[in-house]
C-alpha cells in the first residue's frame, strides 16, 4: 500500500504525534524526557520553528509546531528527533534498530478555535491515560508554564493563546478554565482522525 501523502503546510501549526515502535514505551525514565526536550528546544533555534505545544508520554510525544516559512521542516524536526533519541537509547541499552514508527502523524490547524482545542488535547493527554488526576500534576507538558505554574522561556505563545486576554494573568486563568471544562467526544473524535488521516483540522 502507499504510504499516505503528508499534508504539511507553511506557516500553519500543526498537531504532531509520533509513537513508538510497536507502541512500545520510548522513555524509560526523567532523564530522557529531559533530553528529548533539550534536543526539541535546540531544533527549534536551528529551524526557526515556533513550538506551541508538547506533552511526553510514555510511549509516543504530541507536539504543537509552527514551521515558519518551510514546511519541509517538520520533517526535519522529526527525523533529527528521533534520530537523537534512538542513537542515545541504543547506547545506554546496546540495542540496535529504531525506538520509533517511521512515520509520524501530523495535521495542519486552519483555525484558531481548533489551534486552542489541540493546545487542550495534549495538555489533557496524561489525564485521560489515567497518569495524573489534574493536568497541572504532570511536569512533561506545556499546561504548567502556560497556566503560568512554571516559567519556559523557549515555548513560543500561539495567536489563539494570546488573544484570550489583554494580560498574562488572565490569559493563565481563562486557559486554566478552558481546560477544566473538558473536551466534548465529537471534538475528541475530529482532533483523532485528523492526525490518523493527516488531515487539516478545522476546515
Amino acid at each position: 500500500m502507499p504510504r499516505m501523502r503528508r499534508n504539511a503546510v507553511a506557516h500553519f501549526p500543526h498537531h504532531i504525534v509520533h509513537r513508538g515502535h510497536n507502541r512500545q514505551r520510548v522513555f524509560r525514565n526523567d532523564d530522557d524526557r529531559a533530553t528529548y526536550l533539550s534536543n526539541l528546544i535546540e531544533l527549534r533555534e536551528e529551524l526557526a520553528l515556533q513550538v506551541y505545544g508538547y506533552c511526553l508520554m510514555t510511549n509516543h510525544v504530541h507536539l504543537i509546531v509552527n514551521p515558519g516559512a518551510r514546511a519541509e521542516n517538520l520533517g526535519v524536526l522529526m527525523k533529527r528527533l528521533a534520530s537523537r533519541h534512538t542513537q542515545r537509547i541504543n547506547r545506554r541499552t546496546g540495542r540496535t534498530g529504531t525506538q520509533w514508527d517511521g512515520r509520524f502523524k501530523s495535521s495542519p490547524i486552519a483555525t484558531d478555535r481548533y489551534l486552542l482545542a489541540c493546545l487542550r488535547y495534549v495538555d489533557l493527554n496524561p489525564v485521560r491515560a489515567g497518569i495524573v488526576a489534574r493536568p497541572e500534576d504532570y511536569v512533561w507538558s506545556s499546561y504548567r508554564p502556560r497556566i503560568g505554574l512554571v516559567a519556559c522561556e523557549w515555548l513560543d505563545l500561539d495567536p489563539s493563546y494570546l488573544a484570550l486576554a489583554n494580560t498574562p494573568k488572565r490569559r493563565q486563568l481563562l486557559y486554566r478554565s478552558f481546560v477544566e471544562s473538558g473536551i466534548e467526544e465529537r471534538e475528541l473524535e475530529s482532533i483523532r482522525e485528523a492526525v490518523r488521516r493527516n488531515e487539516a483540522l478545522g476546515l
